[in-house]
């Protein structure tokens, strides 16, 4: 994990006092990290960008404790995964990490409302679309059977196309990374979970 040293020693640069009027965290990769209209798109919810990039879903388990000291939201809303699966991983371990996840927050803050954002149908890793789905069934299912507190969010079904292949018009050029229009878009999704 000491790659992402550099991205974790910024996040531990946010100053102490500002930490405490945090209502809303963003937490987890790079689809969290490269959000740069986030504070925008949430106006009322006093948002803060936990976000490293490249990181696992086992990477944000490793530094939650971390990454979270001083910090008193609301709201926990999280994305990571993706990553996982592209390294290597299967399913059942990103599961396990997710499990791990939901310990560490409750550990942390208690029952706050938490809000799982599905793993996206990104156009660079859609020959591993049937393990990003079983991914994203596997947790939706968890938090439907065990959970109060958590809830699913899916973006992989409102990101696909008539012919339910990946929509280009959501990702940046590289296939992975979200497009302004992408960014849009869960922004209205989240909204209309969040009531």
């Amino acid at each position: 994990m000491y790659w992402y040293e550099d991205e974790i020693k910024r996040l531990e640069q946010i100053p102490l006092w500002k930490r405490n009027k945090y209502v809303t965290i963003f937490y987890g990769s790079s689809s969290i990290r490269l959000w740069q209209s986030l504070e925008e798109d949430f106006p009322n919810r006093n948002t803060v960008n936990l976000g490293f990039g490249g990181s696992t879903l086992a990477a944000c388990v490793w530094f939650f404790e971390r990454i979270m000291i001083d910090y008193d939201p609301k709201v926990l809303i999280f994305y990571a995964g993706d990553n996982d699966l592209g390294d290597g991983r299967n399913p059942e371990e990103v599961f396990l990490f997710f499990l791990q996840l939901m310990v560490k927050v409750e550990e942390r803050f208690g029952n706050i409302p938490c809000y799982f954002i599905s793993l996206k149908p990104s156009p660079s890793r859609w020959q591993m679309a049937e393990q990003f789905k079983y991914t994203n069934n596997l947790i939706k299912s968890e938090i439907i059977r065990k959970s109060e507190n958590w809830k699913f969010i899916d973006v992989f079904e409102p990101m696909l196309n008539k012919s339910g292949t990946p929509d280009p018009i959501f990702y940046d050029k590289d296939g992975l990374h979200l497009s302004k229009t992408g960014y849009r878009l869960w922004t209205e999704i989240i909204k209309q979970n969040l009531g």
